[in-house]
């Protein structure tokens, strides 16, 4: 009994060895940082690359928008609201051309008062009457017009970050669309509590 018991001990303990001089072999290429960075980079679609270089202009565009809010809103709410709008695009731009620059693809220009009215077919974005309007607004006017362009516009976002989730490959780009579903389904939510929808 003792002699099967040493046996099986013996047998476990080779092939412990030998599992950790496999791991070993194979962690020397793994352990290195500059083979996981340069596979991460590579590892993107034409998703991935669409849903960047049209989620910037979008978010672009609901900055501009939230800038608005600081003067015009009546509301301390749509402030607040337009503050954390400015604060999680911003950071998200960035990120976003960091990654077009890594897959040497081409960067949306970025001006200020830009007329997006030529991005066809983007969920979500407001014209250039749109927003004409939405900066001679102000008081309850404007919050009322900022809340219900924002909600449509965060739809907007929803609908193409839900896309990316689905059909990006890129793992940092899905994971930044989960985030946007996320945050934005939420501040809908919220963004329509305040119309009085909810």
């Amino acid at each position: 009994m003792r002699t099967t018991r040493f046996a099986a001990l013996t047998v476990t303990a080779v092939f412990a060895l030998a599992a950790c001089g496999g791991g070993d072999d194979s962690g020397s290429a793994a352990s290195s940082p500059s083979v996981s960075a340069e596979s991460s980079v590579g590892a993107h679609n034409a998703q991935d690359v669409s849903f960047a270089q049209g989620m910037i202009p979008h978010h672009q565009q609901a900055i501009e928008m939230a800038e608005l809010a600081d003067g015009r809103a009546a509301s301390a709410q749509v402030k607040d609201l337009a503050a954390r709008v400015e604060k999680a695009q911003g950071p998200e731009i960035t990120t976003m051309t960091g990654w077009l620059k890594a897959w040497d693809e081409k960067v949306p220009e970025s001006m200020p008062g830009m007329d997006h009215s030529g991005m066809d077919g983007m969920a979500g974005m407001m014209d250039s009457a749109d927003m004409g309007k939405l900066k001679k607004a102000s008081g309850k006017d404007f919050d009322s017009m900022f809340l219900t362009m924002m909600v449509e516009h965060h739809e907007g976002a929803v609908e193409m970050a839900t896309t990316e989730k689905a059909k990006g490959e890129d793992k940092a780009a899905t994971a930044m669309a989960g985030d946007i579903v996320t945050a934005q389904n939420a501040e809908i939510s919220e963004m329509k509590k305040l119309l009085g929808e909810n």
